[in-house]
Order: C-alpha cells, then structure tokens, then sequence
C-alpha cells in the first residue's frame, strides 16, 4: 500500500487521541450533552468513534482487537479508551499497509453480503472518524469549549 494512505490513518490516531484528550476534562454534563444534528453526547459519540474503529479492523484483519471498547461500553474511560486506540491504530496500520486497495473484502452488513474493494472501506474509516469528530467539535463549541485543532495543518505542525 502507498506510503501516503498510511499517513492518513496515523493522523486519524493522532486526530481521534487528541479529541480524546481535549475531552478529558470535560464535567459529566458536558460529556452527557446533546447537540441536535449530531450523533447523540459527546461521550456516545467517543464511544461510536473508537468502537468503529474497532470494526475497521474487524473489516480489515476479519478478527476483533482484544480487549474491545464495545465491551467495556458505555465508556471505558479516557485511558482506557486512549490506550486500547493506540494498540488498535499501530495494529491496522500494519494491516492496512499490508493490503492493495483494490483487493475485495468480504463484508457481513445486516445481514447481507457484500463484495467490497478495500479503497472504499479505507475510505469510509477515514471519513466517519472526521465526520464524528467535527460533530464533537460543534458539541463543544455550543458549550463555549474551544474544540482542539485537528486539521491537516495541526497535524502537519506537529509533525514537523
């Protein structure tokens, strides 16, 4: 796989702990509240975050990481949750960077089968992690918490 989609999904980590870690601080309340347009609390959105990450590499690898954060839903914490997201990344990278975009996965989905070339599920685990995670950025903002930077250029900046 090239070296540019690896890069992708090592700023999807450092994204999604670096949201994690802006929402660390956060009061119950702020973590409870909803935002209509949204998925549902901050803390639901963190768990469907981290939890479809989990899937991903399900899709990818056909096993489940151990331990899973759905099981230790609602919510492991944020140190749990952060740690697990670290063996979850550095273990789909290897994953990912050992498929071709265009192999076909084979997907269970409601039932329903599903040939898939692997580009779209890459894509899709990229853009649902930026979609939830803007939608946690609103959340905060209607909450007066200035949301972290977590654009192409914050990363970049942190990278060099």
């Amino acid at each position: 796989m090239t070296t540019g989609l690896a890069d992708f999904f090592k700023y999807n980590l450092w994204a999604n702990l670096r949201l994690l870690d802006a929402c660390a601080h956060l009061s119950d309340a702020q973590l409870d509240a909803t935002t209509r347009g949204t998925f549902g609390s901050v803390r639901e959105t963190l768990i469907h975050i981290f939890a479809g990450e989990e899937g991903y590499v399900q899709r990818f690898t056909g096993k489940l990481p151990t331990p899973r954060l759905q099981e230790l839903a609602p919510f492991a914490g944020f140190d749990e949750t952060a740690a697990t997201s670290e063996d979850v990344g550095g273990s789909t990278d290897r994953d990912r960077g050992a498929m071709e975009p265009s192999q076909v996965l084979h997907l269970a989905y409601q039932g329903q089968s599903y040939e898939v070339s692997a580009i779209f599920v890459l894509i899709q685990a990229v853009n649902h992690a930026v979609d939830h995670r803007s939608q946690v950025a609103t959340q905060l903002g209607q909450q007066d918490v200035t949301p972290p930077e977590l654009d192409g250029w914050a990363y970049y900046g942190v990278m060099h």
